[in-house]
């Protein structure tokens, strides 16, 4: 730590409710590399052997640390690429924790990510790591990274991680490949005692591909079995470019609050009660308050050589950290003025009554019809229409 770095002080995760998204990100995303060992087939950023020249310096990245907190101090997210390909990786982490950041770090499973190296994170200031597996075995999770020997290194650094005492979320991508086979993920990865299994629904971008993604019924039925499996699993899920799982939730809790009021004495509890999760919340209730992440909308992306863009799946950049500053581009930018005013979506997702905590993946509805404010086409619902009932 330099003598200019201020000391450590605690970061705490931000209050969600209390965040207003038109003026700060709830969750910034920054890909400090784009250089990877690895070659994953639905890699969005298509990531690539070596580093880029144009890349962020250590001192642009000190300042885009100072940025993030004058905007609100939102939760950091270190990721790449591979973060560990930049030597300078432990400084930007150490820099943000000291200034209050609560940072989430998120390697690459090659050889640079060593026990030795997650304890340097752990100890430079990383809240929680998280490390993606996207098969059960060898043979499909090897296949899908493009590199032999990654699912047994992901394992033992699921270990590691274990024996540091690091809080561990576990990421993975539901694509045609690893649909059938989440229960077997969800059983592999309990042993290791992560906090969070992230599920990301594969977007085709970068090089992830249309074939890949699985279709609306499907997310649908893969959304309904996260939902029982998460009220007995050891870890929380959450889900990532599926922001219609929150549809799902609230109406399944519906349903399961009203089947145990019936059975109840008139005068008992309301029959259903608020909802929260990774990034939304349901109040339902009259003058009920309903709030969602999304691209763009509580969220941005900064890339390895500083443009920020609404997610890093949807790689449009509203402007350059090195012409503009982050708090300009976030508030000010059209693109992000844009995705932040609901009430500009088209199609059903105009009129879903779950449009504040939903309001679809908006980088799918650029991938697939090249309008970021159309309707996500991986959403069965056939919206009502108003607002939604109690």
């Amino acid at each position: 730590m330099t003598e200019s770095t201020p000391a450590i002080r605690p970061n705490p995760r931000p209050d969600f409710a209390s965040v207003d998204f038109a003026r700060s990100p709830f969750t910034v995303a920054w890909e400090i590399t784009r250089a990877c060992g690895l070659a994953c087939i639905h890699c969005r950023a298509e990531a690539q052997p070596r580093r880029d020249p144009g890349e962020l310096t250590t001192e642009e990245a000190f300042g885009v640390i100072d940025q993030i907190v004058d905007v609100g101090g939102p939760i950091l997210i270190v990721t790449g690429g591979d973060p560990l390909m930049r030597d300078d990786c432990f400084d930007i982490i150490e820099r943000a924790a000291s200034r209050g950041l609560r940072v989430a770090f998120s390697p690459s499973a090659t050889g640079r990510c060593t026990k030795k190296a997650l304890e340097r994170a752990r100890d430079a200031g990383v809240s929680r790591v998280h490390i993606s597996l996207d098969g059960p075995d060898a043979a499909s999770h090897d296949a899908f990274r493009g590199v032999k020997g990654s699912f047994q290194r992901t394992l033992d650094i699921l270990r590691w991680l274990q024996e540091a005492g690091v809080s561990l979320q576990v990421g993975t991508t539901v694509s045609r490949h690893s649909v059938a086979r989440l229960p077997e993920i969800a059983a592999l990865i309990a042993a290791y005692g992560p906090v969070m299994w992230s599920v990301f629904f594969l977007v085709p971008t970068g090089r992830g591909q249309l074939r890949d993604m699985v279709s609306a019924e499907e997310h649908e039925q893969a959304f309904n079995w996260l939902y029982d499996t998460a009220k007995t699993s050891p870890f929380d899920i959450r889900t990532t470019a599926a922001m219609h799982y929150r549809r799902v939730v609230i109406e399944r809790r519906r349903a399961e609050a009203a089947a145990g009021a019936a059975g109840r004495p008139q005068g008992g509890p309301a029959a259903f009660a608020n909802v929260s999760g990774a990034g939304y919340s349901f109040q339902g209730e009259m003058g009920m308050s309903m709030k969602g992440v999304n691209d763009g909308d509580g969220f941005a992306f900064i890339d390895h050589v500083g443009n920020v863009c609404p997610s890093g799946f949807l790689p449009l950049p509203a402007g350059n950290l090195r012409e503009q500053g982050f708090a300009e581009i976030y508030r000010d930018s059209q693109l992000f003025r844009d995705l932040r005013d609901r009430s500009l979506l088209k199609g059903r997702c105009a009129a879903c009554e779950y449009t504040p905590v939903c309001g679809g993946s908006r980088a799918r509805a650029y991938a697939l019809t090249g309008d970021y404010l159309e309707s996500d086409p991986s959403c069965v619902y056939q919206p009502r229409g108003g607002q939604a009932a109690c």
